[in-house]
């Protein structure tokens, strides 16, 4: 009843303000439950200068908050508004309420109902230039980890997303369904573990940006970490 309840929210403010927002699609969310949750809206608006429009209006800081973000927006477009939000409920003064989450909204197709994506710990780097990140001593491959394993902390690998289908490993470009793989080959090599920082690109839509979260989500192993820092180049 409580999803149904929330859909509804979704439906009349859309209709009595003429809008539509498609929220992004899942399969199979980790958490399907939030309560105490106040929401806010990222609309896909053609008639604005950066075709989003943010509605807050009903956010109250002590409560989880649900970010209902278009599907076909552009990170480039919808991290700013993301970042305020965020901004917002971190620098609360008064009635703060330590324990309360954001969280990202979504269809889940494979229950027929809503799921949620948690984000409340995640930073957001804008503007990176991509072509710095890999640097000659520290690149992920065979040769280096053989030397660092059992000596090092975990080794960093940045993995870039141009697209929502495939990765980039330094230079080695692979489909998506075979990071997992690829990744379980470093941890093989170094035991102590890795730790992994993701780059996307600015042009890819929400819709794929929460598909790779979900996908990079799902890998259960104790020696792949994920970086709290979103890089946006």
């Amino acid at each position: 009843m409580r999803y149904i309840y929330l859909l509804l929210i979704l439906c009349c403010f859309s209709c009595n303000n003429e809008r539509v927002l498609l929220l992004p699609e899942i399969e199979n969310a980790e958490i399907i439950e939030v309560l105490d949750v106040s929401p806010a809206y990222i609309f896909y608006d053609e008639t604005q200068p950066d075709s989003t429009l943010l509605n807050r209006k009903n956010l109250i800081s002590t409560t989880n908050w649900l970010v209902n973000v278009d599907k076909r927006l552009t990170l480039k477009q919808a991290i700013p508004h993301i970042k305020f939000l965020q901004d917002k409920k971190r620098n609360a003064k008064m009635h703060k309420n330590e324990d309360a989450k954001n969280y990202f909204t979504c269809n889940d197709t494979g229950i027929g109902s809503l799921g949620f994506v948690e984000f409340t710990e995640i930073m957001y780097q804008e503007k990176i230039e991509i072509d710095t990140i890999y640097h000659k001593n520290n690149l992920p491959t065979e040769e280096n980890l053989k030397r660092m394993a059992g000596f090092h902390a975990s080794s960093t690998i940045p993995i870039i997303f141009n697209g929502a289908e495939q990765v980039k490993i330094d230079s080695v470009t692979l489909d998506f369904d075979n990071l997992e793989n690829e990744l379980n080959k470093f941890t093989e090599l170094n035991f102590i573990g890795i730790h992994i920082q993701i780059y996307f690109d600015k042009n890819l839509s929400f819709q794929d940006y929460i598909s790779i979260k979900r996908k990079i989500q799902s890998f259960k192993s104790d020696l792949i970490s994920v970086d709290f820092n979103e890089y946006i180049f």
